[in-house]
């Protein structure tokens, strides 16, 4: 299974964005699939996460703000993000956890930049 990232990019503070994490094959019923953000110098914190049953969880720092959702015929996981702030800017991942084997599979990352 591999996982790509997309959708970062330079939006200003109070601005949304809306990031994809693809699957190359289906996982949701299988894997628990989650967002985690690396802001610069620091390290890598949760976001978001989606277990196999559908129960979708958000960190405190985010609440409100993200919605997160997936499309199971498409294998592919998206992070709506609303009302943007400096603090939301970091590098964005996608990993996929297998629940029987607690096999975990990273994606490559996708940048967010919060700037005016």
């Amino acid at each position: 299974v591999q996982l790509q990232a997309s959708g970062g990019g330079l939006v200003q503070p109070g601005g949304s964005l809306r990031l994809s994490c693809r699957a190359s094959t289906s996982i949701f019923r299988l894997h628990d699939v989650s967002w985690y953000r690396q802001a610069p110098g620091e390290q890598r914190e949760w976001v978001a996460s989606v277990g196999f049953t559908g129960t979708i969880t958000y960190a405190d720092s985010v609440k409100g703000r993200f919605t997160l959702s997936r499309d199971l015929p498409d294998n592919t996981m998206f992070l709506q993000m609303n009302s943007l702030i400096s603090e939301d800017t970091g590098v964005y991942y996608c990993k996929a956890r297998n629940t029987f084997t607690n096999h975990e599979i990273w994606g490559q990352g996708t940048l967010v930049t919060v700037s005016s």
